[in-house]
């Protein structure tokens, strides 16, 4: 991940430094020139900071690797009117992501080598934070012809994924498997056996009262124990996507500790609300998977606790007010997440459920390792950071979110933490006084 223009030299002074790699947490400054991290430390500065090294004096604010957010959905390109990738971009930067990685659903799909060039070169004329491309699994996502594995890596592709629905053929799934351990890559599923996931709410009393149909959490699981039977055929490397229930949490820990190629992540929304966040008909809590019961939320956190969820991505799905201001069957599945991801996921560390370290593991090395990429601190590195204070209060208020679409259940959501500052290869591209832009 080479710098894309250079930035002069920066010392950010009193700074709480984290770096979930190293295991570091202490008071200290680092450097960093031409977009490089040079060296951090508790010592570094103390005689004085060099003339003509610009100052940010972090005041005892948290640094950290740049959250790396790996799944994301843009409008761009296709459905512009809901997000585009600068609107996206801005709103990764507000909430302290300085990667983040597109889903191909889009129109057209990311099928070829063209869909990946088309997002690099939007990300490199917005110069914000660094975009990157999943590939389709199948041609058009239409579950039958596997694209071009191999060449679609070459040119870029993280890993390859038929977005918001899932590969439900065995026989494909076995293939891109095959082909994903060839070039050293990785599948991620949509965890929905497609033939059982009619409803649009999670299964039970409450989907009951409200008459709507339900999707049953076995529908991720049989999809999800079907895939490990693959993958235990193939040793191709698979990532389970928006893991939300008890069963497959457990499905996911026995196949790692059977030695599986295989990791997991799941999403705020899935660690901070339960089914009756629906409500009265509430279409804004309307995702896929769906919500599940509190037993099942409570679970998949003591899975990120415990590592057997490896990340935490934002899910991002913007929909604009006709896609949503629907009846609860016909609205469309999905929430903003970009400028909440940090705030929401620091709840995990205010409650006492992880150690702010092992958190900014789930948002930062997690995804990046899964994506055979980094994001630490280490000296040579790219200078992607973000500075936030994780005590400070907020109200989550979408009306002034970045995003294009607003569609998020957490309006009013008293949350504890704050970005202040983001920087991309050492250019800061938001300050929470003012979103502005690298020369």
């Amino acid at each position: 991940m080479a710098t894309r223009s250079e930035a002069g030299p920066t010392a950010y002074l009193n700074a709480r430094l984290l770096d979930p790699r190293s295991g570091l947490d202490q008071r200290g400054a680092l450097f960093a020139d031409q977009g490089v991290i040079r060296d951090l430390g508790p010592r570094l500065f103390n005689d004085g900071v060099p003339e003509g090294v610009e100052v940010v004096d972090c005041a005892g604010a948290c640094l950290a690797p740049g959250l790396v957010d790996m799944r994301v959905q843009l409008g761009e390109p296709g459905q512009e009117h809901k997000e585009t990738i600068e609107t996206a971009s801005r709103a990764a930067a507000a909430g302290g992501i300085t990667s983040m990685v597109a889903l191909p659903n889009t129109d057209p799909v990311v099928d070829d080598v063209a869909g990946i060039e088309f997002i690099a070169r939007r990300a490199r004329e917005e110069k914000l934070v660094k975009v990157y491309g999943y590939g389709a699994v199948t041609r058009k996502l239409e579950g039958r012809e596997l694209v071009e594995i191999g060449l679609l890596s070459e040119y870029g592709a993280l890993g390859f994924t038929d977005g918001l629905q899932a590969v439900a053929d065995a026989q494909v799934m076995r293939r891109a498997l095959s082909y994903s351990r060839t070039v050293d890559t990785v599948i991620l599923q949509h965890p929905q056996e497609p033939s059982l996931s009619g409803g649009v709410m999670n299964s039970g009393e409450l989907a009951t009262r409200l008459g709507l149909a339900g999707n049953h959490l076995l529908n991720e699981v049989i999809m999800i124990e079907r895939d490990l039977r693959l993958v235990e055929m193939t040793g191709g490397r698979y990532h389970v996507a928006n893991v939300t229930c008890a069963e497959s949490v457990e499905v996911v820990r026995r196949a790692k500790a059977r030695g599986l190629p295989v990791t997991a992540s799941t999403a705020p929304h899935y660690l901070t609300l339960n089914e009756t966040a629906v409500g009265d008909y509430r279409t804004f809590a309307k995702v896929t998977p769906p919500l599940r019961s509190e037993t099942d939320r409570e679970a998949v956190v003591a899975g990120v606790a415990d590592g057997t969820i490896d990340a935490i991505a934002s899910d991002h799905s913007p929909h604009d007010q006709d896609a949503k201001r629907l009846p609860f069957n016909l609205a469309e599945p999905g929430i903003v997440g970009l400028e909440s991801l940090l705030p929401l996921s620091l709840a995990l560390v205010h409650n006492g459920r992880m150690s702010l370290l092992e958190l900014l593991r789930r948002l930062t090395e997690g995804p990046a390792g899964i994506l055979k990429g980094r994001a630490d601190l280490s000296p040579g590195l790219p200078c992607d950071l973000v500075i936030f204070d994780p005590e400070r209060p907020a109200r989550i208020d979408p009306d002034r979110f970045r995003s294009k679409s607003k569609n998020s259940p957490f309006e009013g959501h008293m949350v504890q933490g704050a970005v202040l500052r983001s920087v991309v290869d050492g250019r800061s591209i938001f300050a929470l006084d003012g979103d502005r832009r690298a020369a």
